[in-house]
């Protein structure tokens, strides 16, 4: 029988680094982020208490629920120690994931210090029966997550309904990244396409992929390099607001411009 997974992912994990070593706040677009939670739970009492802690710690409109149930075999007051590391803590993670695996933790992303890459791993182990592992992927930050943040500043790159045509106001928008993009010297850049549930998942991943294909060619055109830049398309495996609105699929409708680790 499977074990239950459950995975806490974010460009995402945390609204803010709060590390005290930190003198540059984080940029306002990546506060607006939400926590993306998945995976299979065995029941709906072990679900409804994860999805109760992330709301409370990030707000109900952060949360975006993918989470399933399904026959799985959990280890002993699982869902109690899941709940467990569900704090404070992790806000301290930036462009981050959790993921636990049955009685398998690992963490990953960027903090202020450290000082906080080697406590937090050890603070969540703290929590967890002594048979769990935890694997950590914590690394320092740096700031050139938020040069791109900040030059988006939540807004859409536009292209033509259903196609990977750049509008007027798209090309305007990737001028200002391309500004941006250009302070980070050659730095690896990901440029992630994104769309909403509508239609099939087949036909959203070409869509996002073409359209994440059309940002690099228009950047390589304006004088970036090709080796620098990567196209990715996710379709809609990583919404950022719920597609049962007009308003939510709009915003799932979107490119994402990210540092390659």
């Amino acid at each position: 029988m499977k074990i239950p997974h459950l995975l806490l992912l974010s460009t995402l994990l945390a609204c803010s680094v709060t590390s005290h070593a930190q003198t540059t706040p984080a940029a306002p677009a990546a506060a607006e982020r939400p926590v993306v939670v998945s995976g299979t739970v065995p029941d709906e009492a072990t679900r409804q208490a994860i999805l109760g802690k992330l709301r409370t710690l990030y707000g109900n409109d952060r949360v975006v629920d993918q989470l399933g149930i399904g026959k799985v075999s959990a280890p002993p007051n699982w869902s109690d120690y899941v709940q467990k590391l569900i704090t404070e803590d992790l806000k301290q993670v930036r462009n981050g994931e959790l993921d636990v695996n049955g009685n398998s933790l690992s963490i990953r992303g960027d903090v202020g210090s450290q000082q906080e890459v080697e406590q937090l791993p050890a603070q969540l182990a703290a929590r967890l029966n002594p048979t769990y592992q935890v694997r950590s992927g914590l690394r320092v930050g740096t700031n050139e997550q938020q040069v791109l943040d900040k030059a988006l500043a939540n807004r859409i790159v536009e292209f033509d309904q259903g196609s990977a045509i750049l509008t007027p106001r798209g090309s305007q928008l990737l001028d200002e990244m391309l500004s941006a993009i250009k302070q980070l010297g050659d730095r690896s850049i990901q440029i992630i396409g994104h769309t909403d549930s509508s239609g099939r998942p087949e036909a959203n991943a070409m869509l996002s992929q073409a359209r994440a294909d059309s940002v690099r060619q228009y950047l390589v055109q304006h004088g970036l390099a090709s080796t620098q830049l990567i196209s990715i398309g996710k379709g809609s495996l990583e919404p950022v607001a719920s597609n049962n609105t007009a308003e939510g699929r709009a915003r799932n409708r979107r490119i994402e411009f990210r540092i390659a680790n």
